[in-house]
């Protein structure tokens, strides 16, 4: 395959726009090698070595990469990301590049599993304000969809940004919610953004394009396949400064969803049910592992930082005056890190703080020793 490309290929956010029709999301190879190469230069030697083997510029390939180019190489051919752009822009969307100052920063938390790109219908910088995640399982009962609806109302009241999947039960509870209360909704789709998915909630999710934001990782035209369901509940878990599971079973793909949270060292909320009812099983396992309970919209807003109350531009959850007096810088960012409710294991608040391992032990060990956290088994949470 000729190198040339019908699209300029130097480009960035073309170059970007094109590997997200080429690598599936969650392909780390593909994202270590856009960061070593940037999109552009990684598009090129794409293109040399799928007709005649050669080692990325700078770099000593191994076999994942060499993996990595038999999955990549076939999609090259009419290869065009003109196409999914002009599909995009007759639908009033946006593509969205890291350096675009609309770019929600809380996606560096993903690292490789950062997507390269995001296809954005709606208003490109609705995570600018607080948000909060919304899901639970699509079989939901009424209880389910009355809370989920209570808390989207509340949060909405209080201009926090409310995120869901935009699936059947309690996403779309949410989500009818945020909109009848005038809030701001976000819907985090598993295709493209231009088939808006399931079929049946499309009136629904072209409201939620006038409010608030339909976005996706993956270019227009792309079926929302399983594992791409699967893939994008990183993307709420880290779009959301909490995330809460309002109803749940046992094996609720929203469980998936929490659990990216957990990695990434957020608040985790899951809301009761009956003891004896099959749709809140899962919910109550994540209590039992140590998520916060929530039965109303305060209980939420409490595991939000307070609007108009950060003085020095951080954004630590939990922080109230004195809470960092006598710490070093080391210790005061390894108590920042941990969250304000629920607890974190040790390697999410290494990657919260962005310290070394050592470092945030030795932090830890003081911080226990002074009262001011907890060891709860492998996880670590505040006094």
């Amino acid at each position: 395959m000729p190198e040339q490309f019908a699209f300029d290929a130097d480009d960035d956010r073309m170059a970007r726009a094109a590997w997200s029709r080429i690598a599936e999301p969650r392909d780390q190879d593909a994202a270590r090698l856009i960061r070593a190469l940037g999109a552009a230069e990684a598009l090129h030697w794409l293109a040399r070595a799928a007709t005649n083997w050669c080692d990325p510029p700078g770099l000593s390939a191994g076999p994942r990469l060499r993996a990595g180019l038999r999955r990549w190489a076939p999609r090259l051919e009419n290869l065009d990301p003109r196409r999914e752009l002009e599909m995009l822009a007759r639908c009033g969307g946006h593509l969205l590049v890291p350096s675009d100052p609309q770019w929600p920063q809380a996606l560096a938390e993903l690292g490789d599993d950062a997507p390269p790109c995001l296809w954005v219908r709606g208003d490109p910088a609705v995570w600018e304000r607080q948000c909060v995640a919304l899901i639970g399982a699509r079989a939901c009962s009424s209880y389910g969809q009355e809370v989920a609806g209570g808390l989207a109302q509340h949060l909405s009241a209080e201009g926090i940004t409310v995120i869901s999947g935009g699936a059947f039960g309690i996403d779309a509870a949410a989500h009818r919610a945020t909109l009848a209360a005038h809030g701001t909704p976000v819907a985090v789709m598993a295709g493209g953004v231009d088939r808006l998915y399931p079929v049946a909630n499309s009136p629904m999710l072209e409201q939620v394009c006038h409010t608030g934001a339909v976005i996706s990782e993956v270019p227009p035209a792309s079926s929302p396949m399983r594992h791409r369901f699967l893939s994008r509940n990183r993307l709420i878990a880290a779009l959301a400064a909490v995330t809460v599971v309002v109803e749940a079973g046992w094996r609720s793909g929203a469980l998936n969803t929490a659990n990216h949270a957990i990695e990434m060292g957020r608040d985790v909320a899951a809301v009761p049910g009956p003891v004896t009812s099959p749709h809140s099983a899962g919910c109550h396992r994540l209590l039992r592992e140590g998520a916060v309970c929530v039965t109303d919209g305060p209980e939420v807003l409490q595991l939000c930082t307070p609007l108009g109350e950060v003085d020095d531009g951080s954004t630590a959850r939990g922080h109230v005056p004195g809470l960092l007096d006598g710490l070093d810088p080391a210790q005061a960012r390894v108590l920042e890190s941990l969250p304000a409710r629920g607890s974190a294991e040790l390697a999410g608040v290494v990657r919260s703080s962005g310290l070394g391992q050592t470092e945030v032990q030795a932090a830890l060990g003081f911080l226990e020793l002074g009262g001011k956290v907890q060891q709860m088994w492998a996880r670590w949470r505040r006094a």
